[in-house]
């Protein structure tokens, strides 16, 4: 017998079972149920906690050990998050028994998840049955391992243009969090607590989960909303459906620019028209905005990616460094190089 499959008690430290007012008994609750979170150097301490806190208040509200969790790191070592702030862990990475659901909690950089460790255990995990997770960029991990193949997943949206790059088989979803049978992932951030919400509502049932939706101040019901992104209208500050329809075409087409007639074609206004409406509501010309929108996308590949300048150019519809670097320091107030130091070292 393998020993994830042992019940071993290091593998389940004691539940947390504090006091407080509110109360919500769970009948029948059944087993305590497992957690273990993987943090990686830089991890995201608002996904990590989001997750763990309706955990908690589930334990709280029910005066019961519904949940117990433990963290893990490589050497059993305190990790710092991105904010600075480290936390002590509860040990190594060592086998988890079958029924812990062990999640990746990461944040920036994003490849920080892949370690071979890490990656190591995840896979050793799953092969043996057990449930696996990731937390913000904790997808990394999971796709490192070859376990996103066949199900739906995400990260943050932050990251997904460059784990597209490294994973260009993989096609992350927009969506806040996404549960399978054994693969759960989530965006981070807020979506954390929306994805153990809805963990704990298949664990509970729907009125003991919103009662720690309320107790977390979350009134809006997990799942109305499942985009990780406000709607484009909003982001445009514009329900003209012509003008989110050249710009949601602006945005599908990065790498390969449209020239301002197709974007006028597609939203059924003249070139004149298309000029005004742009300026009237986005205080720029088409032609800047795109240019602006395929410079961002260049800013966050320099940021989360290792592709040479040449490539991040080309995957932002520039046909040359020269003409790229321009622009982005036109936009940015500094060149490429000096926005990421790897390449200006490239270039040295």
């Amino acid at each position: 017998m393998p020993d994830s499959d042992l019940p071993h008690r290091d593998a389940h430290p004691e539940a947390l079972v504090p006091q407080g007012a509110a109360f919500f008994p769970v009948e029948n609750p059944g087993p305590t149920r497992a957690y273990a979170f993987v943090l990686v150097p830089g991890f995201t301490l608002l996904a990590f906690s989001s997750a763990v806190e309706p955990l908690r208040i589930a334990n709280q509200l029910s005066q019961q050990p519904l949940y117990q969790w433990r963290l893990l790191s490589e050497g059993g070592a305190t990790v710092p998050s991105s904010s600075g702030i480290t936390l002590c862990t509860d040990g190594p990475l060592a086998p988890q028994h079958r029924d812990t659901r062990l999640f990746v909690c990461s944040g920036n950089p994003a490849r920080a998840a892949a370690a071979a460790p890490v990656v190591a255990l995840i896979q050793r995990h799953a092969r043996f049955g057990g449930t696996v997770g990731g937390i913000c960029t904790g997808a990394v991990a999971l796709a490192a391992a070859g376990l996103l193949q066949t199900t739906p997943f995400t990260l943050h949206w932050e990251n997904q243009p460059a784990f597209c790059e490294d994973f260009p088989d993989l096609a992350p979803a927009a969506t806040m969090f996404e549960i399978a049978p054994k693969v759960m992932t989530c965006g981070g951030g807020a979506a954390s607590t929306d994805m153990m919400i809805a963990l704990i509502e298949r664990d509970h049932g729907a009125e003991f989960a919103a009662m720690v939706s309320e107790m977390c101040l979350r009134k809006v019901m997990v799942g109305v909303d499942a985009a990780q992104r406000s709607a484009l209208s909003v982001l445009i500050r514009s329900r003209n459906p012509g003008l989110i329809a050249m710009v949601a075409r602006m945005k599908a087409h990065l790498e390969d620019p449209l020239p301002l007639a197709e974007l006028a074609r597609v939203s059924g206004y003249s070139r004149r028209h298309v000029e005004r409406m742009f300026l009237n509501v986005l205080g720029e010309t088409p032609g800047d905005y795109y240019r602006g929108l395929r410079l961002d996308h260049g800013r966050n590949l320099l940021s989360t990616t290792d592709m040479a300048l040449l490539e991040v150019a080309l995957a932002c519809g520039f046909s040359s460094v020269a003409h790229f670097s321009r622009a982005f320091r036109t936009r940015f107030g500094l060149a490429p190089t000096k926005f990421n130091r790897r390449l200006a070292r490239g270039a040295g």
